[in-house]
């Protein structure tokens, strides 16, 4: 059961569908997705399942299916074992009366390419799958993956995400949810491409050692990410939505 924290009442399946709709979807928007303890831990024992919740698990559906096109690291793709991308049937047919394809497509970025074409995130995919990567990748593995994705090449010795976002854009896959990891998002900072910010917060201390949500190298300024609402669980887990208005 989830409920709005200022009106204090559950929430139906609709109303909370509604609190994350956007209302031109024709317009860019790139959303994060991001699960952590309240010590800031974005990981128990190297994977986030240890954080979450069923609530949090529906919230990550309903922010899929909203979405065009789901955005994930190479890195966090084997280590949370992502098979095909593939909606429950409830939310396939929200999509379809919707007028959007049934299932979202899966991007994965990869600068090194280290994405073996016999994954299940391709072999099992609903829909092809996109392979975003940059000119300096191994090119015998881009014509291998270019047999079960669609491979994009943008930017020279590292991914370009800007041009990347444009590239789906160009696709029609304006609304993007980046489920990370933390470099993913990282990098999507330095480049002031996050328009939103979905924080589940997890009831619990998961103690030193684990990441942030955030990694990387560069540094970058602080950027202002109003609130939007706040929704709240039961078992004490919080659902942040912050965001900036349409780029």
């Amino acid at each position: 059961m989830i409920r709005d924290r200022a009106a204090g009442r559950e929430l139906t399946e609709d109303e909370l569908i509604a609190a994350y709709a956007v209302a031109d979807r024709s317009v860019p928007r790139l959303r994060a997705n991001f699960v952590t303890s309240l010590d800031g831990a974005v990981t128990v024992k190297g994977v986030s399942g240890g954080l979450s919740s069923k609530d949090d698990q529906n919230m990550l559906g309903r922010l899929r299916m909203l979405a065009d096109v789901v955005l994930v690291g190479a890195g966090t793709l084997r280590a949370e074992g992502y098979g095909g991308l593939r909606l429950g049937s409830k939310r396939r047919a929200w999509r379809v009366e919707h007028g959007l394809p049934e299932n979202p497509t899966l991007a994965a970025v990869s600068a090194r390419l280290d994405l073996p074409a016999d994954s299940p995130v391709f072999t099992n995919a609903p829909t092809r799958a996109i392979v975003i990567t940059c000119a300096a990748s191994p090119a015998e593995q881009r014509e291998a993956l270019a047999e079960v994705a669609d491979v994009l090449v943008c930017g020279e010795d590292a991914v370009d995400l800007t041009a990347a976002v444009a590239a789906l854009g160009e696709r029609g896959l304006t609304q993007i949810l980046c489920e990370g990891g933390p470099h993913l998002l990282g990098s999507l900072t330095v480049a002031d491409l996050v328009d939103e910010l979905c924080l589940t917060v997890s009831p619990l201390l998961a103690g030193p050692g684990a990441r942030r949500i955030t990694d990387g190298v560069a540094a970058t300024e602080a950027r202002p990410l109003p609130l939007m609402h706040i929704l709240s669980a039961d078992d004490g887990f919080l659902f942040l939505r912050n965001g900036r208005g349409i780029r």
